[in-house]
């Protein structure tokens, strides 16, 4: 199985990009996340209506190093397997590299051949290579609203039925 991963390099320490990924709120979504994202063995909530909702429990957390979330629930009202979510990780390594940071982001147990890989892929790029990093060069991500969300799971309707 091949995970889903993301990886982008940046001009920030390890330790500006470690704070921006516990920021989740200025990257991910400032109005669709209840809970804190920053303290370990915190349990929080993702949620765009009709569309999408997790509930994530953080489990690691090294500061300049690694970020790790464990799907613990969710429904993704786009596709037959609701829960295809639960039970998966993501997880950020953090390292630096020749003066610079890179950033590796991957969805554990999220494959190709799962039914959600291709909208959760374009998803997963957007709020990683663009907003976090944005949110870690600038202090701002770029989010998508819930139009545009649901124009991406648009674009994919029918592929994986």
């Amino acid at each position: 199985m091949n995970d889903l991963t993301h990886t982008f390099t940046v001009d920030a320490t390890p330790q500006a990009a470690y704070e921006a990924i516990i920021d989740v709120r200025s990257w991910w979504g400032a109005t669709n996340i209840v809970g804190a994202t920053d303290q370990l063995g915190a349990d929080w909530f993702y949620l765009v209506p009709d569309l999408h909702y997790s509930k994530q429990h953080t489990a690691e957390l090294v500061p300049g190093e690694r970020v790790v979330w464990e799907f613990t629930d969710g429904h993704l009202g786009f596709i037959a397997d609701k829960g295809e979510w639960i039970g998966t990780t993501a997880r950020f390594d953090i390292a630096a590299d020749d003066g610079r940071t890179r950033v590796t982001f991957t969805h554990e147990g999220l494959a190709a051949g799962d039914q959600c890989f291709d909208v959760c892929h374009d998803a997963w790029r957007h709020y990683i290579t663009d907003s976090l990093r944005q949110r870690i060069l600038t202090g701002h991500g770029t989010m998508r609203t819930r139009e545009e969300d649901l124009a991406a799971v648009g674009q994919h309707a029918g592929a994986r039925q």
